[in-house]
């Protein structure tokens, strides 16, 4: 006989287990259902010689809605914030990253009347109304905010940073400026990865009950009468009374019946290659955090401010290059780019290698958020009765994990409202 359940929660990511742990504290019957053989999606953490790899570089806001959803969770957040201090390289000239009060004064990068734009561009990041950039893209806002090159490039570059997003001619100046203000808050570099917030929130989950199910790939969804079927790729069918998906939203149309108000809309996601590294030690120790100022390219020690291997002696580093949606991927090219800018900042890096892993092409948030995705997306609701997302791409304000953790909370608070009338 198909088992019946309140709640299926299809994905296992940081949006799922959040949805689920807010959830389980009705009463609700909740099954769980991840692809995967491993839950977390993009949030977990490997372990590679002792070593621990978030895909990619990972930092959690200070003062985003993130956060504190996960305190009100009881996930308990270890870690520690690094430096601001860093440096700009372009066309191989180093220069004192402008992030500081002792980097302003000395860089070379800026002049004196640029110094005293760059602080003037600042203080209107942090009080602008974001609500009157809607009809803006960041490159439009940034032309029209400061007619100097270098200042430009730099909120180019801090966009890139707090984003991921390395089109600023499309992307939205609203969701851009709103993480570019968080970030001002600082971040926190978590000890043992982004894995130790999935391992919370899914013991925790497990604890009130959700039931789990990995290796499971769901291939449809249908609404029938006054519930769900779930169809899995095994052919077994799970039922529903309500459904909450956190799948992209290219899974998402493909599961859905035509007829669904969900369309594929062209959404862009937003990519990128990691070089993850783990060393015996730091050839250049005073470097640890570096950015290309024009070319899109990442440096941090994560190591300096997080315990990321099990002897907590190692240096573990990532290197990223942030794509733009219209790039042509050559990984072979793209891996000898960042081992090349390594090299430049920690010159034989290579002799103190314990392990290390180059991803091509990752999938950082499942939508770049453009102009006008306001109009199409909806925090929780899809048109269809019952069924529910959640996801990094859902939001309208926040895309990565600002955005799936949100609208995780969100998608569960709505199931709920709808579930007591």
């Amino acid at each position: 006989m198909t088992k019946k359940w309140d709640i299926v929660i299809i994905g296992g990511g940081l949006s799922g287990f959040v949805a689920a742990n807010y959830l389980a504290k009705t009463g609700f019957s909740i099954l769980l259902l991840e692809r995967g053989n491993k839950v977390g999606g993009r949030a977990r953490t490997d372990e590679m010689k002792q070593q621990y790899f978030n895909l990619g570089p990972h930092a959690l806001y200070k003062k985003g809605v993130a956060k504190p959803i996960l305190e009100e969770l009881g996930v308990n957040l270890s870690g520690k914030s690094p430096k601001v201090a860093g440096t700009l390289l372009e066309n191989n000239i180093e220069y004192a990253a402008p992030f500081s009060p002792l980097g302003l004064l000395t860089t070379s990068l800026l002049n004196c009347k640029e110094r005293i734009e760059w602080v003037k561009v600042l203080m209107k990041v942090m009080t602008i109304n974001k609500e009157k950039l809607v009809q803006h893209t960041f490159e439009q806002w940034v032309k029209q905010t400061t007619h100097s090159k270098k200042v430009q490039s730099l909120l180019f570059l801090l966009g890139r940073l707090s984003t991921y997003c390395h089109a600023p001619e499309v992307v939205s100046a609203k969701v851009m400026l709103s993480h570019l203000q968080l970030v001002a808050g600082g971040v926190l570099y978590l000890d043992n990865g982004w894995q130790t917030m999935i391992d919370q929130l899914h013991n925790k989950a497990v604890m009130t009950g959700v039931q789990v199910q990995p290796q499971t790939t769901v291939k449809q969804i249908i609404k029938v009468d006054d519930y769900f079927k779930v169809l899995l790729s095994n052919g077994e069918e799970i039922l529903g009374k309500y459904v909450l998906n956190t799948t992209g939203p290219d899974e998402l149309y493909k599961m859905l019946p035509k007829m669904s108000s969900i369309s594929q809309n062209g959404f862009t996601a937003v990519k990128g290659a990691t070089l993850d590294v783990a060393l015996t030690k730091l050839p250049n120790p005073q470097v640890l955090f570096a950015l290309g100022l024009t070319d899109p390219l990442y440096y941090s020690v994560h190591s300096n401010a997080a315990r990321l291997s099990q002897d907590n002696k190692s240096t573990i580093l990532h290197v990223f290059r942030y794509y733009h949606p219209e790039d042509e991927i050559d990984g072979n090219s793209i891996k000898i780019e960042l081992e090349q800018f390594l090299e430049r900042l920690q010159p034989g890096w290579q002799n103190y290698v314990i392990t290390s892993r180059f991803i091509p092409q990752i999938t950082v948030n499942q939508r770049l958020p453009k102009l006008g995705d306001e109009q199409t997306l909806h925090r929780s609701k899809t048109g269809i009765p019952g069924l529910y997302i959640a996801g990094d791409w859902v939001s309208p304000d926040y895309i990565l994990s600002e955005g799936a953790i949100s609208s995780g909370k969100q998608a569960a608070e709505a199931i709920i409202q709808e579930a007591m009338r």
